[in-house]
């Protein structure tokens, strides 16, 4: 019996198994020459990995039928390459019309017409798109009786109908709950240049970043603020620290979104700016960017704009984004 048929029914006996577990059941056989068995049999398919080191196991891979050749109009196919992404259940990302086909697998619906519908879709959601970004002002004036922002924009919105969250809001969500540096590091590369296009064209010399209220090992505004290296002033805003921490997700009323914010946001920053860009992963109500600007206001540190803009934000008016 060849090591590899050794490795395969060892596998197949126990379900899975971690590179260790495979050298010591192998006992002559060195650790290195068993990686180099596992990444042949994965190379062929014969094997798959799950998890992450230093914790990684081996299972049989399933049997994978042929893919069936479709064929989409070059330019359908030329958006949905550029704006589509499918993250499976088990952690797997697929970008552009491989998502696609992947999803519509998935969901048992024809790859084709679905393409169609989807291109439909996107069309409805982009007549709020101009110059790549999203207006949300009207969202904010439709929610709050004074808005003390300049201007809103989304570089997407989190989620539209039918096909769930966009490719930004899977990017997001996953990097975010997943904790995953390369995800995060990937998305803010792919958000850098209409960043970089806002402080150009309204002449941004402060910029602010919305504090988080959740704590998290790794925090994903102190990432975007550290990989962007913005040369601008920072504007300085800290969160009240209480005894029961009660993140703004976690509230489904407005008037409560907006009490948190008052109570938890302090601008502390003493210096003047002439327009002041906020920057947000995610606005569900608004409330913090609204209570944030308010107190810059009544300060009187901003002589020009205050500009809101996030990474995602939600179609409807009032709205929660829980899942972030």
């Amino acid at each position: 019996m060849t090591t590899s048929d050794k490795i395969l029914q060892y596998i197949a006996k126990n379900g899975q198994a971690s590179g260790k577990d495979i050298t010591e059941y192998l006992k002559d056989i060195s650790s290195r020459a068993v990686r180099k068995q596992l990444k042949n049999l994965l190379d062929k398919d014969i094997l798959t990995k799950v998890g992450r080191p230093p914790k990684v196991y081996y299972l049989l891979a399933t049997k994978k039928e042929k893919p069936t050749t479709v064929f989409v109009d070059s330019a359908i196919g030329r958006i949905i390459n550029d704006r589509y992404l499918f993250i499976s259940p088990t952690g797997q990302a697929k970008s552009g019309w491989e998502g696609f086909m992947a999803w519509c697998e998935k969901t048992k619906q024809d790859p084709i017409k679905t393409a169609y519908e989807y291109i439909q879709t996107l069309k409805k959601y982009d007549h709020f798109r101009k110059e790549n970004v999203i207006d949300g002002m009207k969202k904010m004036q439709q929610t709050f009786g004074q808005v003390y922002l300049d201007k809103l924009f989304y570089l997407d919105f989190y989620s539209i109908e039918r096909f769930g969250k966009t490719k930004l809001g899977q990017m997001l969500l996953y990097a975010k709950q997943s904790q995953n540096k390369d995800l995060i590091r990937e998305l803010i590369d792919e958000i850098r240049p209409r960043v970089t296009a806002i402080i150009i064209k309204f002449k941004i010399d402060g910029v602010l970043f919305i504090p988080p209220t959740v704590r998290r090992e790794i925090q994903f505004m102190r990432e975007l603020e550290n990989r962007l290296q913005l040369p601008i002033r920072k504007v300085s805003v800290g969160k009240v620290k209480t005894d029961i921490i009660v993140p703004q997700k976690t509230l489904t009323k407005l008037d409560d979104r907006i009490e948190n914010a008052q109570h938890t946001i302090i601008v502390d920053d003493k210096e003047f700016y002439n327009n002041i860009l906020f920057l947000d992963d995610a606005v569900g109500s608004g409330a913090t960017m609204n209570e944030t600007a308010k107190q810059i206001k009544k300060k009187e540190l901003c002589q020009g704009k205050i500009i809101g803009l996030a990474i995602t934000g939600s179609f409807k008016g009032f709205d929660v984004i829980s899942e972030v």
